[in-house]
């Protein structure tokens, strides 16, 4: 079974991560929830998401699949917090999935994760950096190679999909996305 790691920094966007989360382990994905600190991780709209366990506790485990959520401070937050960059770098040294949506995809580029590659985010991070060997996209949702950005908030459900498709198979995305009742999809 596929294992993924969804880090959570003080402002993270909840919707995004939710979504995530929820829709992962509707696919049976083990999905496991790591704060950047101890305790309760309070949203950027103030909801207040409880982490699986520590960023640090998590470390200790391997994955094939880490998934970052944007929002703002918590885009900032995890850019900052050098046990990010750290990871999101082994993960691409050992060919395993690096994955961010709205504004984290410039924790990515951050972490030197964008070069030569083609990336989406929510308009205006990714482009207000110097990243001349970056191509950028607006669409919802894009996969090069391990990487896989996307757009903001309304792309969250995409994006997951995505995510279980890239781990799981189309089969699978197919099944939970026939369970959402997505209008104009079944």
């Amino acid at each position: 079974m596929p294992k993924v790691l969804i880090p959570l920094a003080a402002g993270c966007e909840e919707l995004e991560a939710v979504t995530i989360i929820d829709l992962l382990r509707r696919a049976g994905i083990e999905v496991v929830v790591a704060g950047l600190q101890p305790g309760i991780v309070k949203a950027s709209r103030g909801t207040l998401l409880v982490p699986d366990c520590t960023l640090d506790v998590a470390l200790q485990e391997d994955f094939d699949m880490v998934v970052l959520p944007g929002g703002m401070p918590g885009m900032t937050n995890l850019k900052d917090d050098p046990r990010i960059i750290s990871l999101l770098q082994k993960m691409a040294q050992n060919d395993k999935y690096v994955c961010a949506i709205c504004a984290a995809p410039a924790v990515l580029a951050e972490a030197g994760l964008l070069k030569g590659k083609e990336a989406t985010g929510y308009p205006g991070f990714l482009d207000a950096m110097d990243l001349p060997d970056t191509t950028f996209s607006n669409a919802p949702v894009v996969k090069d190679g391990k990487v896989i950005t996307s757009r903001g908030p309304g792309t969250a459900m995409d994006f997951a999909l995505e995510l279980i498709e890239t781990l799981d198979g189309r089969g699978r995305r197919d099944e939970v996305e026939a369970g959402l009742q997505r209008p104009g999809k079944y």
